[in-house]
């Protein structure tokens, strides 16, 4: 059955085009983001939710989407979806980051030659009749320092752009490599170093903890007297009212605000004022803008949908479609090894370290990481998937660890996942052969060759004659097929392991014939979902 997307926001035609010829179902109703009540109503009937800023998607309306896997706003900003609980709802929340880089950065540089050159006020001037050619005396950007503040997709363009205009360029960004800064032919700096030299500061980091208020009055108080400040990114990351005091004072010469701290920004102490030009929030409104982030979103939702892959997640590990083909059988068995671990378990889970050896160590970990414990948690809440399983995982305290390591053993990649409570350490290994079937090769430290079934059965017992006979008499006499039967001993006389592959779902009472036998120490029927 094909997947189904509803569009509640104004998306291009083209857009909703590609949904179709992908093979994805879609209802196009750009009018329903406005109507909370009728889209709580219909919301149930979709795999997908595609939206730009008009449809909230809150706690509310995810109560009501049972089948809903992704949400694809098109755009960079997703204040309108409460990824918290849309991750709890193991829903997966994408942007496009990248669609309207190129529009945001040319409007930041607009918004620097508008300061530059107080182009607004002349342009009212002139229309007004006046010719006050002496009163614009502007400023040239040539040889002028530009302090860029997130040297990141936009920022980086904008360094571009500025090294073009023969600006020197100057970056803040702590995740900014000395090898990237060569590339952009920008000179990397420290906060305080940027705030001194610059006769230009632009911004263009997201809103955090970290970077709220990171012009503040006391870092205004540090730039160069002169200076102006351009603000395309996002609103809180200037304080307004300090903002207005320096250029109240003449410390800083001019600002031009595209973003700020309340939106829609109908007033604000800095509308009005001489040395400030304002735009409301356009930084992504070009034609061009509007119609990439669509397709990306379009595109995004749909490969996501058909093949796995995903791509500008903001609450999951990206795996490209290449990635998922590759890692399809890896993050199958994956999910094995947790359910394993979850199924066996009966005590709270302190830790859950996993181990990657060979070339599985070299794929995506955060992807794999994922799987493993959606998989030991859904034995206890069938809820649980990728997207909420770390979530859940922290929620209730569980340590989570990886380790990766060269090829150490017979096989050229597998992944061992240890469970650790207050009472034991429980581990299970396994690998994906050719084929792509994921294996079971170590339980208990003891080697095995098991090929994972949707039934099965797990007993442990001490080593001693009859256990086979007794299994195969045991479940046959009550028409329980055995599909293959694996065996594994520590060593003569001393612990060992059976699990077998079962056609059928074995009965309780099968089970408890088998541990009133007395010769069982452990006796676990395990429910492989989609093995």
């Amino acid at each position: 059955m094909a997947p189904r997307v509803l569009v509640s926001d104004e998306l291009s035609e083209t857009a909703v085009q590609i949904f179709r010829d992908r093979g994805v179902e879609v209802d196009y109703m750009p009018k329903l983001g406005k109507d909370k009540e009728k889209l709580a109503e219909i919301i149930g009937n979709y795999d997908g939710l595609a939206i730009r800023s008009a449809t909230k998607v809150t706690e509310k309306l995810l109560a009501n989407a049972t089948n809903l896997k992704v949400v694809g706003r098109a755009g960079i900003g997703v204040d309108n979806v409460d990824i918290p609980a849309a991750s709890k709802k193991g829903v997966i929340v994408m942007n496009t980051p990248f669609g309207n880089s190129v529009t945001t950065a040319e409007h930041a540089i607009a918004m620097m030659f508008a300061i530059a050159r107080q182009l607004p006020e002349a342009s009212a001037s002139t229309h007004a009749g006046k010719w006050e050619k002496s009163k614009f005396m502007g400023v040239e950007l040539f040889n002028k320092t530009l302090g860029v503040i997130g040297a990141g997709n936009i920022g980086g363009i904008v360094c571009d752009r500025a090294v073009g205009l023969r600006m020197k360029v100057i970056a803040y960004d702590p995740f900014l490599s000395e090898e990237r800064a060569k590339q952009l032919g920008v000179t990397k700096v420290e906060l305080d170093d940027l705030l001194a030299k610059a006769d230009f500061i632009t911004l263009h980091v997201p809103l955090t903890d970290k970077t709220r208020n990171i012009l503040s009055g006391e870092n205004l108080a540090k730039t160069k007297k002169g200076v102006r400040i351009i603000n395309c990114a996002r609103g809180g990351l200037i304080d307004e009212a300090a903002l207005k005091d320096a250029l109240d004072s003449g410390h800083v010469a001019g600002a031009a605000l595209d973003v700020f701290e309340v939106e829609p920004a109908t007033e604000n102490p800095l509308f009005n004022h001489p040395n400030v030009v304002v735009t409301p929030h356009l930084g992504a409104s070009t034609t061009e803008a509007q119609e990439n982030v669509a397709l990306q979103v379009a595109e995004q939702m749909s490969d996501y949908l058909l093949t796995g892959a995903v791509q500008n997640a903001l609450n999951m590990p990206n795996v490209t479609a290449e990635q998922a083909a590759i890692m399809g059988p890896w993050i199958k068995l994956a999910g094995h090894l947790g359910s394993f671990i979850g199924q066996m378990t009966d005590e709270p889970i302190k830790a859950i370290n996993i181990l990657y050896d060979g070339r599985v160590a070299d794929m995506n970990i955060a992807a794999l990481n994922q799987s493993v414990i959606a998989g030991v948690l859904k034995a206890a809440n069938p809820d649980v998937n990728l997207v909420s399983a770390p979530i859940v995982a922290k929620d209730k305290g569980i340590q989570i660890s990886t380790t990766r390591q060269d090829k150490s053993g017979a096989f050229d990649a597998y992944v061992k996942v240890t469970m650790v409570t207050d009472k034991r350490e429980r581990s299970v290994a396994g690998t994906c052969f050719s084929d792509g079937k994921p294996r079971f090769i170590q339980i208990k430290g003891i080697n095995i060759d098991a090929e994972v079934g949707e039934h099965m059965l797990y007993t442990t017992n001490d080593d001693v004659p009859g256990i086979i006979g007794l299994l195969g008499i045991t479940l046959g006499d009550n028409g329980v097929n055995i599909a293959n039967f694996t065996l594994g001993r520590s060593s003569v006389g001393h612990d060992a392991i059976a699990l077998l592959y079962l056609d059928q779902q074995i009965d309780p009472k099968v089970v408890d014939k088998l541990t009133s036998t007395g010769k069982f120490n452990q006796v676990r029927p395990l429910h492989f979902e989609g093995a």
